[in-house]
């Protein structure tokens, strides 16, 4: 019996997706809950399993084609013998190739791929085979690293005419001019188009302006090298950072300027009775901003934890619709890629983004005599049309005092 393999439902706000990767082809073996086929979308990428053991038949819409919610992706014929008898019944001369190729890349279960989805494509991408690509990771598992590792050694491999031996001995084969002009056009990838447009949305449709202020990271940076390892040992691993302090600086300053914690709908201002607030992650396929649910109930344990995850997911492309749905505030950090100072854009509907940047030790004024002190710009850009100068400013020196005194958030005062 033919199954039917269907693009999953896809939020409201997501009209239709796009085929990503097929990692299954007509003919291949599958397994029940075994991944068929990513679907890339203006916001995550989703993954499509087989729903039950077969063999896997046609496939309906090839790699690059747009899908809409449960459109059919391709077919599945259910019960059918997998190609494992053509395996036992395969010449004796192949044995050894298949015992080198085990003992290369370890035992890996059957219903477990050698490559992971990331992998899988960026070695699809740059022309790599599995044999061509030398696995690292658990079992001989190849990982990401492992693909870019093997793209580099490509690249540096002299080249290897195959017509070699049939040309006279002083033939030389052909190789690149110095200085040739090389371009590549490769289409944007549904997440990037997506960025693009929203930012222009935001531009185009805000009154938009930034405040800048600076603050002194010492007292922060003493609080956490002071704890930081016992801080680790309590929280099973979990390593104390910076972006938790300004998150719950944050928190607070949202707490007492409703109007930053807000947005706009139509002619209606919502002011949001808490604070949910997007960190962004940059990731291979762009920029992504999962949201920190209600941070006013969470500590700083949580909040690191929970931004880890977020991380891992965001560079193996697992985070969810959900995850990056809604937020009432931003946190943006350019300073982890050595931004000094950047006038970051609002994502609506939120009305406004904190900009970190980067700690630079810098002479500073104290008490009338020069100091050198670790201090990092803030940037907050916000809606004007929602946001006075007066609560925008008085915001940012909210946060500023918060960090630069931090037994302020303890006391909340």
């Amino acid at each position: 019996m033919a199954i039917e393999i269907k693009a999953p439902t896809f939020p409201e706000s997501v009209a239709d997706g796009t085929v990503a990767t097929w990692h299954k082809k007509p003919g291949d073996a599958v397994k029940r809950d075994e991944l068929v086929v990513d679907i890339e979308t203006d916001k995550v990428v989703l993954e499509v399993l087989a729903e039950a053991d077969g063999v896997m038949g046609d496939i309906v819409k090839g790699e690059g084609d747009t899908v809409l919610s449960g459109e059919v992706l391709g077919m599945l014929n259910d019960g059918a013998a997998a190609p494992a008898a053509k395996a036992e019944s395969a010449p004796a001369a192949k044995a050894p190739e298949q015992a080198q190729s085990a003992a290369s890349y370890g035992s890996e279960s059957a219903d477990e791929p050698m490559l992971s989805p990331a992998a899988r494509k960026m070695a699809e991408e740059n022309g790599l085979s599995v044999n061509d690509i030398k696995g690292t990771g658990k079992g001989g598992r190849v990982t990401k690293e492992d693909v870019i590792n093997a793209v580099e050694a490509k690249k540096s491999a002299p080249a290897k005419p195959a017509a070699a031996a049939a040309k006279p001995a002083t033939a030389e084969p052909p190789v690149a001019m110095e200085g040739d002009r090389v371009e590549k056009r490769v289409p944007m990838t549904r997440l990037r188009a997506r960025i693009a447009e929203r930012l222009v949305d935001a531009q185009s449709s805000m009154a938009m302006l930034t405040t800048y202020n600076e603050v002194n990271m010492k007292p922060i940076m003493d609080l956490r090298n002071k704890y930081k390892d016992l801080f680790e040992k309590k929280h099973n691993g979990v390593r104390l950072g910076f972006m938790s302090f300004f998150v719950k600086a944050a928190t607070e300053a949202l707490r007492r300027y409703p109007a930053v914690n807000a947005s706009i709908d139509g002619n209606d201002i919502v002011y949001h009775g808490y604070q949910d607030i997007g960190v962004a992650v940059s990731s291979d396929r762009g920029l992504v901003v999962p949201i920190l649910r209600n941070t006013e109930h969470m500590g700083l344990a949580q909040i690191e934890g929970t931004i880890a995850e977020f991380g891992k997911k965001a560079r193996d492309g697992k985070l969810s619709m959900e995850e990056m749905t809604g937020g009432t505030f931003t946190i943006s950090n350019g300073g982890v890629f050595g931004s000094l100072l950047s006038s970051p854009i609002v994502n609506p509907p939120q009305a406004a983004i904190l900009g970190m940047h980067k700690i630079q030790e810098r002479p500073m004024a104290v008490n009338g005599q020069v100091v050198i002190l670790p201090m990092m710009y803030l940037a907050l850009s916000y809606d004007h049309r929602l946001i006075d100068g007066k609560e925008a400013v008085s915001f940012l020196v909210a946060i500023k005092d918060l960090l630069e005194d931090p037994a302020r958030l303890l006391l909340d005062i």
